[in-house]
């Protein structure tokens, strides 16, 4: 077995105290990313029954396990990731790299030719301690959802997606205010004060 190093050691010690990673076990969610989404929805109802969703980065599955909840039997949610993810009924699941052409090709056979009302991503690289390797690796799996987005999104859509602040992230905000009637920033309770992630929520889709 490989010996831990102690940045390791004590990231396991800081999630295994983590009181969001406690409750999530309690209720019987996948992972703590659900209270992110949780109180995104309570601020913004971004989920509504009869919606398309498509949701991004979903392994290990939390935030369709939520969107699945409020959905109720109604709509339609088609999730993917480069891991694999135990299956929740009522969810397609793809597994695939998201920078691979013939995974993208796969994912927009599955969604067909009806348009979908949401793209949600909280996709991240694995992160290799670099920290501008790391960013411009996000930002580039970002600028791919918003791509993705965009040729999926119905006008009146909406795109949430987790953004790692730092050099490239103004201008992407820029680009979604071109492209949407809305963009906002987000910083759930959930995500740690240290992380230098937020959450951009675009909505209203405008077709350019």
């Amino acid at each position: 077995m490989a010996k831990r190093t102690k940045s390791s050691a004590a990231w396991l010690a800081e999630h295994e105290s983590d009181p969001y990673v406690k409750r999530a076990r309690d209720e019987g969610w996948r992972s703590r990313a659900v209270y992110k989404l949780d109180e995104i929805q309570k601020s913004d109802r971004i989920l509504r029954p009869g919606m398309t969703i498509l949701d991004l980065g979903a392994a290990p599955g939390s935030w369709s396990q939520y969107a699945k909840r409020l959905l109720d039997g109604r709509g339609r949610i088609i999730a993917m990731d480069i891991l694999d993810m135990p299956a929740i009924p009522g969810v397609e699941f793809l597994q695939g790299d998201f920078n691979d052409d013939a995974v993208l090709e796969q994912l927009f056979a599955m969604v067909g030719p009806a348009k979908v009302d949401l793209v949600m991503s909280d996709i991240a690289p694995n992160m290799m301690g670099i920290a501008d390797v790391d960013h411009d690796r996000s930002l580039q799996l970002v600028e791919l959802a918003v791509d993705f987005a965009g040729r999926t999104l119905r006008p009146g859509g909406d795109f949430l997606a987790k953004v790692f602040q730092g050099r490239g992230f103004q201008p992407l905000v820029s680009q979604l205010r071109e492209r949407f009637e809305s963009v906002k920033l987000r910083k759930p309770k959930a995500s740690r004060a240290r992380s230098a992630e937020v959450y951009v929520l675009a909505r209203g889709y405008r077709l350019v």
